[in-house]
């Protein structure tokens, strides 16, 4: 039976489902469909299904023309579950939050895996996406399908977990050329997931069990979360030393070995740096081992953005005002440049905590038209010389690619700059996060050679 299964895969005879249509999972659905499986999209939000029956994509990296050209074809939407029962693979790709107390929120998880325990068919393979804790997919998926409808791991169905790597807004990378790395709960499994994948992804990445799969996706966001704060909290010592953070940086990547560029913020945001460490931190306590680093990292960023608004004071107590009534203009809510994606955004904590001082603040964001801070709807402003010029001082936060930036500090009082997007221009009017201006003897000089 795994072999017809396999022949299902190489042939694309076989009809694959995925649960989950949000950053991760629409984009996989497409990719998937273009591929030549026939896709059945599942999501519990109507508006979602509305959306993508009528042809129009609300994730950035998915083009609304290719997302109509497959509808009806070989991409199939619905809010219903029961299309599982024709699912040859179910590939889960649905949130996995934390909660208030920074505990992994494994409900949707939990509530899928019902679903599919109820309608899946023999002989099916389900692959989990959605970030976790190592053992999360035997726990939640292998366990709970095994005894519930009292089949066999590997014999009667398969199970993997392949971890996600998709990057918002990155056009050079995507899931056709991005590696992708998969663990299954026994060698059949493995040989499953691996024989569908490699029509998907270019290169297949095999390892010899989920949990190993599991870690590696919270090895990679953990390096990137702990490497952010030591830069973070290097652009402390540096405000301190009267030394630009961002000058060290862009020296010291000159090197050509041993050394990875990371650059402060005014925080991290997304869903992958701020919660997955927290995941690999959570487990850790259950196995009697505290995680020192990855819990210091993520204190580290989550105060950056009350660090930048302590900045902001400084900047503007310096002009001989203070925060209470001054305008400020933030440039950019997303959580990184280029995509509409504010989700854990340190742009939304600092919005906040300028509200709370009595500030003034408009926001102006190319992708975000509005959102909700507090219970309350706030819009963007239209960026125009004159709201640039009225605001005492504008905060870049998202250094989005559609600014610009020359137009933005011609225009301005004063520009602080937690981006660095900036650079290379020459004036006396941008302070860089860190407290700190450009070096322009040497901006001069770089012009010059």
């Amino acid at each position: 039976m795994s072999n017809s299964l396999k022949e299902k895969f190489f042939n694309k005879s076989a009809k694959v489902a995925v649960v989950g249509l949000g950053y991760v999972g629409l984009p996989l659905a497409v990719s998937t469909a273009k591929a030549g499986y026939e896709t059945h999209g599942i999501d519990v939000s109507h508006d979602r299904i509305k959306k993508i029956q009528s042809g129009e994509s609300y994730i950035l990296d998915i083009d609304s023309m290719e997302l109509k050209s497959l509808l009806g074809r070989r991409l199939f939407v619905d809010n219903d579950f029961s299309s599982l029962t024709v699912a040859d693979a179910i590939i889960i790709c649905i949130p996995t939050p934390l909660d208030k107390n920074k505990v992994p929120d494994l409900s949707y998880i939990k509530d899928s895996v019902e679903q599919i325990a109820n309608y899946m068919k023999e002989q099916a393979l389900i692959i989990l996406e959605s970030t976790s804790y190592p053992g999360s997919t035997q726990e939640l998926i292998t366990s709970v399908i095994e005894n519930k409808r009292k089949l066999k791991v590997g014999r009667d169905f398969y199970v993997c977990f392949s971890p996600e790597r998709v990057d918002p807004g990155n056009k050079n990378f995507n899931i056709q050329n991005t590696p992708k790395v998969i663990g299954g709960e026994t060698a059949n499994c493995l040989a499953m997931g691996v024989a569908l994948y490699k029509h998907i992804s270019k290169d297949v990445v095999p390892v010899s069990a989920t949990k190993v799969a599991e870690m590696v996706k919270l090895l990679e966001n953990t390096y990137r979360s702990i490497n952010i704060a030591f830069v973070n909290e290097l652009t402390q010592l540096c405000e301190r030393m009267g030394i630009n953070i961002w000058e060290v940086i862009n020296a010291a990547a000159t090197k050509p070995y041993g050394f990875m560029p990371f650059y402060p913020g005014p925080g991290v945001g997304g869903h992958c740096i701020p919660l997955d460490p927290m995941y690999l931190s959570w487990k850790a306590k259950l196995y009697g081992h505290y995680n020192r680093f990855i819990e210091l990292a993520s204190d580290i960023n989550e105060n950056m953005p009350r660090y930048v608004v302590g900045e902001i004071a400084d900047i503007l107590n310096n002009e001989g005002r203070p925060i209470n009534r001054s305008v400020i203009l933030l440039l950019g809510v997303a959580y990184k440049k280029d995509i509409d994606d504010f989700r854990e955004s340190p742009a939304l904590t600092i919005h906040s905590i300028l509200e709370e001082k009595g500030a003034k603040v408009q926001y102006y964001d190319p992708y975000i038209e509005r959102f909700n801070l507090n219970g309350k709807m706030v819009k963007s402003v239209t960026l125009t010389s004159e709201v640039i010029s009225n605001a005492d001082i504008v905060v870049i936060l998202a250094d989005h690619n559609t600014e610009n930036y020359e137009t933005v500090v011609k225009h301005a009082k004063i520009v602080y700059d937690t981006r660095n997007a900036t650079e290379g221009i020459v004036t006396d009017n941008v302070i860089l996060l860190g407290n700190c201006r450009y070096a322009k003897e040497i901006m001069n000089y770089e012009t010059k050679l």
